[in-house]
């Protein structure tokens, strides 16, 4: 590049010389003023298109236009001649002029291609930071759906051995075949199948979110109420909440109408809820069940606690897979960390929503919503009649 250059300022400076020979010629034929007035304007042109073309090589103007001033300014010397002493001073002052410019133009010109070419640089390296973000995405995708499906299969292949020892560790329990002589061999067969019974708990949870992981999870829907639902699995937890002198109300609205979704997969949504409120509930406390409209048109369903709540801070955690707030983690009775996340599945399935609310040492409440589109009745205008009682249970 700086041979280039050099051959370039060469080049001009032979110009520069040229022009300066042609300066120093004299027509007496002509007549000094208006040979001087063409001598000018040729000057003057040839100045201005040497400027406009070569303002990106430096010093170039000066190389071609030093020595047309300095062959004026001998000839003005030499003759006296005032039209070459004007002629010189015009030239030397628009050279002045359009050096300045040039170098003006040459910076910005300059500061431009600098700009672009890191601009080419930064979308370069943003398009390759974007192609290793899309392959580890890629790759983080495809390992995220081969565990689910290892975890699946394995599940699967986990619960056959398991619930042939749940069903012999029941019978010898039970003594079906005959009674145990040893008391301490019946005690073991208990803890077999109370175990077993978590294990199988576990398999399930884990086999239920990876099937939503992997995208298998289906929903068989139809038509079920939500008051009816609730209502089974609050009978479903009574005992153990009665173990615990925990008392469950319920507050219904009456006439709520029939909701299209997996009753399966709600069941399994209201006994998690319902199984975290009695584990996490200190003995006496109380637990609120309701169901009823949203502002929306649609249906919730809120389980309400009195027990010790939630930091605030760990309410991201206990929604992750896996995750235990501090509270459940001192808890005798850990959970595997799988019931929030798959109820927010389920219901992000069914295009609901799950909120989850909580301050230490004042309790939880859990929300499940269905949207209005999930209600097969649309919702009935409100009347400015005092509103219909609900329906109130109380579960001692």
């Amino acid at each position: 590049m700086p041979v280039w250059r050099r051959r370039f300022l060469i080049g001009q400076l032979l110009m520069g010389i040229c022009w300066a020979t042609f300066v120093t010629q004299d027509c007496t034929a002509c007549g000094g003023v208006r040979y001087g007035f063409f001598e000018g304007t040729g000057l003057l042109i040839a100045l201005a298109a040497t400027a406009m073309g070569t303002f990106l090589l430096r010093n170039a103007l000066l190389y071609t236009f030093l020595p047309v001033v300095a062959g004026l300014a001998f000839s003005s010397i030499t003759t006296g001649d005032p039209v070459h002493m004007g002629l010189t001073g015009v030239i030397a002052l628009a050279l002045l002029f359009l050096v300045f410019m040039t170098d003006r133009m040459n910076r910005a010109n300059v500061h431009i291609l600098s700009m672009q070419s890191e601009k080419d640089d930064l979308i370069a390296e943003l398009e390759v930071a974007k192609s290793m973000s899309d392959e580890a995405r890629r790759r983080a995708e495809e390992a995220n759906l081969a565990k689910s499906r290892f975890l699946a299969s394995m599940s699967h292949e986990l619960r056959t051995p398991l619930n042939a020892i749940l069903g012999f560790s029941e019978v010898m329990s039970t003594e079906v075949l005959g009674p145990l002589n040893n008391p301490t061999y019946k005690e073991y067969t208990s803890d077999i199948h109370r175990s077993g019974e978590h294990l199988l708990n576990l398999i399930n949870e884990i086999l239920d979110l990876s099937r939503i992981e992997a995208g298998r999870y289906d929903l068989n829907e139809e038509a079920v109420s939500l008051v009816d639902i609730a209502d089974d699995c609050i009978g479903m937890v009574q005992l153990r909440a009665r173990a615990k002198t925990i008392g469950i109300h319920a507050q219904f609205e009456q006439g709520m109408p029939s909701v299209w979704v997996d009753e399966k997969a709600m069941r399994q949504v209201i006994l998690n809820l319902l199984s975290n409120a009695v584990k996490f509930t200190s003995s006496g406390g109380e637990i609120t069940v309701k169901v009823g409209w949203t502002a929306g048109g649609g249906q919730y369903l809120s389980i309400k606690d009195n027990g010790p709540g939630i930091p605030e801070e760990e309410i991201p955690i206990v929604l992750s897979a896996f995750g235990q707030g501090s509270i459940a983690i001192k808890s005798a009775e850990q959970g595997t960390g799988l019931g929030l996340p798959i109820v927010q599945a389920i219901l992000a399935k069914h295009n609901g929503e799950f909120i989850l609310r909580s301050k230490l040492r004042e309790g939880t409440e859990a929300i499940a919503i269905l949207p209005a589109r999930r209600v097969l009745e649309s919702l009935p205008a409100v009347e400015d009649v005092p509103a219909p009682a609900r329906r109130r249970k109380s579960f001692a």
